[in-house]
C-alpha cells in the first residue's frame, strides 16, 4: 500500500506538527483514495471499525422537521435562498411542530431537529417558547437545532431552554472558497465564530461542508479535514453538492459519490467519536446513497416528519428523495437502508460518546 495512506492509518496527523505538513498529508491521502480502490476501500473498512469500537453498528434516527423555508440569506447554492422565485414559501404552527414531534415520539424516534431559514418572524422568544414546550412535553428526547447564525446571547437562551445539539455546517473551511459560494454579507470568520460559541455553551455541535461546491479543491478538502480534527465536533454533515434550479449554481455539476464516502471515512477517522448522518443528498445523488454511506462509517439518518403538504417545498437542491413520502413510508424505507448495510436501529437518544 502507498506510503501516504501507511502513515497517515498509523499516526493520522500526530508525526506532522507543521499545518503545512498536516495539510501536504491530508492533500495526499485524498489524491490517493481517488485514484487506489484498494486503497478506498481500505479506507471504508478502517471507519466502520472506528465507529463500532465506539457505538457498535448501531445506528441513530433523527426525526427532522423543517419549520420553514423563508429566509434571509442569499447563498448561491441553495434552494430557497431569499431571491429565489417560484418557491412556496411557508412556516410552520407552534402546533404543527408539536403534532410532527408527537409523531416523531409514536415511531420511536427519541431525537427531533427543528431546521428552516433563517426566518426573522420565528424570533428568539418564539424558538425558545417551542423549545421549552418539547423539553417539557417530551423530557427524554433529545432537542437538535439547524437555524443557522445567531448572537451568543440567543444560543444561550435556546440551550437553557433545553435544546441539546446545534447543527450549523461551515460549508468551507477555506475563507476564499466561502466568499465564492456566499454573497458579501456573509463572512467566514462569523460562521467559524458562531461554531466556536455553541461549544463554549455547552451544545453537542455540528458542522459539515458539501462536497464537489463549485470551485472546491483537494487542497481545500484537506482544509477541512484539518478543521474538523482540530474543532472536535460532536457531528459533522457531509453530503455533494446538489445544484437547485433557479441559483446561480443551478448548470453546476453535483458533487461526486466517491469523493463524498471519502470524506466520510476521513472524517470518522480524524473524529471518531463523531455523529455522522448518511444525508438524504447521499440518497438522492445514488439510490444506494445512504447505504454506502453507512458502510463509509456514517451512524446517523435523518427520516422527514415534516408534513406532507410541505415536503416538497423545502427543497434545497433538486431531485431530493423522500420529499413526497409519508412518515410511514419513509421509516420504512429507512429501516430497510439500515438492515442492508448490515447495522441496527438504537433506541437511545444517541448522544456523543465522550472518549
Amino acid at each position: 500500500m502507498p506510503k501516504p495512506w501507511d502513515d497517515f492509518k498509523v499516526n493520522g496527523l500526530n508525526s506532522h506538527t507543521s499545518r503545512s505538513g498536516k495539510l501536504k498529508l491530508l492533500e495526499q491521502v485524498i489524491n490517493l483514495l481517488q485514484t487506489d480502490q484498494l486503497a478506498r476501500h481500505e479506507a471504508y473498512t478502517l471507519a466502520r471499525d472506528i465507529r463500532d469500537q465506539i457505538y457498535g453498528p448501531a445506528v441513530f434516527f433523527r426525526g427532522l422537521i423543517e419549520i420553514s423555508n423563508f429566509c434571509v440569506r442569499d447563498c448561491y447554492y441553495c434552494g430557497i435562498r431569499n431571491s429565489k422565485s417560484g418557491v412556496n414559501r411557508y412556516r410552520l404552527t407552534r402546533e404543527q411542530i408539536m403534532s410532527c414531534c408527537q409523531t416523531g415520539f409514536d415511531v420511536g424516534y427519541r431525537t427531533v431537529v427543528l431546521q428552516g431559514g433563517e426566518d426573522p418572524c420565528f424570533t428568539i422568544d418564539d424558538l425558545v417558547a417551542i423549545v421549552s414546550e418539547i423539553r417539557q412535553r417530551w423530557p427524554d428526547m433529545a432537542i437538535t437545532l439547524s437555524l443557522g447564525e445567531m448572537s451568543s446571547a440567543c444560543y444561550q437562551r435556546l440551550y437553557d431552554a433545553g435544546a441539546d445539539r446545534y447543527l450549523l455546517r461551515h460549508e468551507t473551511a477555506n475563507k476564499q472558497h466561502y466568499s465564492s459560494l456566499h454573497p458579501s454579507d456573509q463572512i467566514a470568520d462569523t460562521r467559524m465564530d458562531c461554531l466556536r460559541e455553541l461549544k463554549r455553551i455547552g451544545f453537542q455541535t455540528g458542522a459539515g461542508m458539501m462536497i464537489g461546491s463549485p470551485g472546491q479543491t483537494k487542497v481545500h478538502l484537506a482544509e477541512d479535514l484539518l478543521f474538523l480534527a482540530e474543532f472536535q465536533p460532536q457531528m459533522v454533515g457531509i453530503g455533494p453538492f446538489m445544484p437547485a434550479s433557479g441559483t446561480p449554481f443551478s448548470a453546476e455539476p453535483a458533487g461526486s459519490l466517491d469523493n463524498t464516502l471519502i470524506m466520510l471515512a476521513l472524517t470518522r477517522i480524524l473524529v471518531p467519536a463523531v455523529l455522522l448522518p448518511a444525508t438524504t443528498a447521499l440518497g438522492s445523488l445514488d439510490p444506494a446513497g445512504r447505504k454506502l454511506g453507512l458502510l463509509a462509517g456514517a451512524n446517523v439518518i435523518m427520516p422527514n416528519l415534516s408534513p406532507p403538504d410541505h415536503r416538497a417545498d423545502y427543497l434545497l437542491y433538486d431531485g431530493k428523495v423522500s420529499a413526497a413520502d409519508d412518515v410511514v413510508s419513509n421509516l420504512e424505507q429507512m429501516v430497510f437502508i439500515v438492515e442492508d448495510a448490515g447495522m441496527f436501529i438504537s433506541s437511545t437518544r444517541g448522544d456523543a460518546a465522550v472518549i
